[in-house]
């Protein structure tokens, strides 16, 4: 993220606003709260170290550690760097679930089931499109 991006006000970008920083299908997830379909995501088996990051404000959401295959073809986490994001109830599927969030500009994520490893329990499972991969320095 530049230096001027630092000082942006997430919350007042508009719409217009995200669809010129985004392409189509980070709009369509990260604004719409859309679902990317499954294994579709080079995300998926990537291995080295490094973080993930939000790919609407480039905050940190993600470290390698937290990463485990779940199976399900999206990224999924156990856990969450802390204050990187904020979740909700969502029922568009009928049934309950919590979805999650970018802290700082508000982007959907995943959803988080409790159907994870240890040592959390938990399954933040991410839409490939929503994350930027920073690999660490060699």
């Amino acid at each position: 993220m530049s230096a001027t991006e630092s000082n942006i006000d997430w919350a007042a970008l508009t719409r217009a606003d995200w669809k010129d920083r985004l392409t189509e299908e980070e709009f369509y997830v990260l604004r719409k709260e859309g679902t990317e379909r499954p294994f579709s995501s080079a995300l998926n088996d990537e291995k080295r170290p490094g973080t993930y990051i939000c790919a609407g404000c480039a905050l940190p959401l993600f470290t390698t550690e937290m990463k485990f295959d779940s199976g399900t073809g999206w990224p999924s986490f156990f856990t969450t760097i802390d204050g990187a994001i904020d979740t909700k109830r969502d029922f568009k599927l009928v049934v309950p679930r919590t979805e999650y969030h970018c802290a700082r500009c508000g982007g959907h994520q995943g959803h988080v089931f409790k159907d994870g490893p240890r040592p959390t329990g938990l399954r933040y499972c991410n839409n490939g499109v929503a994350l930027d991969f920073i690999p660490d320095a060699a």
